[in-house]
């Protein structure tokens, strides 16, 4: 498996994989389509940056960065392809995105998860996240933050 940057042929994977599980949660939000149908323009634009997981050739995943503000990164819009899951892609994708961050110079990086997305949850605990309190009215669907200090 590798990882591999964001190209605008490769914008379809980045929609697909994100809003295929928002939806089958009931979980996509305004913000989500504007994000995933204009990544350039939502993410890229600011200095953030979106891997792909490519695994025997075909794209599995997709793990999206973005600027809060000048000391602080979101990892943000994570996906596996539901086929391509159990493969490790996810553990992948989130260290592609812990090393991009402290590459980039922030010295935080959060994360907003779901307490019912357990899987995702081992994987951030795992890489070193911690749960931090969590304020009112960032996504809807958000119930845990977590933070990653370097």
């Amino acid at each position: 498996m590798k990882i591999v940057d964001y190209r605008p042929e490769l914008q379809c994977y980045f929609e697909r994989f994100n809003k295929a599980w928002l939806e089958e949660n009931n979980w996509l939000e305004p913000i989500d389509t504007f994000v995933l149908e204009n990544p350039e323009e939502s993410i890229l634009r600011s200095g953030g940056k979106i891997f792909f997981a490519e695994h025997e050739g075909k794209i599995i995943g997709a793990v999206a960065l973005r600027y809060l503000n000048k000391t602080t990164i979101e990892l943000t819009k994570m996906a596996v392809d539901k086929a391509a899951r159990g493969l490790g892609a996810g553990t992948v994708l989130c260290q592609a995105g812990i090393d991009a961050a402290r590459q980039m110079g922030v010295p935080t990086l959060v994360l907003y998860s779901q307490s019912l997305l357990i899987h995702a949850l081992a994987i951030y605990r795992k890489l070193g996240f911690v749960e931090v309190p969590i304020e009112p009215g960032v996504y809807k669907r958000a119930d845990v933050k977590m933070k990653l200090d370097f």
